[in-house]
């Protein structure tokens, strides 16, 4: 009696560090320039199927609250119902549904955004994972920068101001972009 081998794969978790992470968006204000802000509390889980990256899953999430874009009265009115709601909606969320290689190095992730209790899928350019390194703590980490495109009033961020001059206060085509380390669990 033979036995066939079942072929394993080479599945392994990682958790996103919020210390070298970073979640950051721009829009453009007033229709002449970008305006940054970045979200501070960001936490996620990454696993990782070497063998077949389209077998592998990420999952992120954002805490509303933590919106910093260097302005404090900016900051408040973001977290309040004109924008994010966040002591309604206290996270932002993204699950990946499929994850497929375009080249070496770079991989597109398609998943379910929820921002403001509105879920939409979204398209994530991704470079890496990196190739795993150690740090001097003994611990493996891997690296990811994606960046997306979405519209803010598809999630119910319809908050806007006319300007004197024509024209609109907040642009409606935000770019999120994430540069993301995992460390392996």
């Amino acid at each position: 009696m033979s036995t066939l081998a079942t072929p394993q794969t080479a599945t392994t978790t990682w958790n996103l560090d919020p210390a070298h992470s970073v979640a950051e968006f721009k829009v453009k204000h007033m229709m002449i320039s970008n305006v940054k802000g970045q979200f501070a509390k960001v936490s996620g889980t990454l696993t990782l199927d070497e063998s077949d990256l389209a077998n592998s899953h990420v999952e992120a999430v954002i805490e509303a609250a933590s919106i910093e874009t260097r302005d404090a009265q900016r900051d408040t009115h973001l977290k309040s119902p004109d924008f994010f709601d966040a002591e309604k909606f206290p996270t932002l969320t993204f699950n990946s549904t499929r994850i497929s290689q375009v080249r070496d190095g770079e991989l597109s992730v398609e998943g379910d955004l929820a921002i403001r209790g509105v879920t939409r899928r979204v398209l994530f350019s991704v470079e890496g994972p990196t190739p795993p390194a150690k740090d001097p703590w003994g611990n493996t980490r891997v690296a990811v920068s994606a960046t997306t495109k979405i519209n803010r009033k598809d999630f119910g961020l319809t908050w806007n101001a006319a300007l004197e001059t024509g024209g609109i206060l907040v642009g409606d085509e935000v770019t999120i972009t994430l540069d993301v380390q995992f460390v392996k669990d």
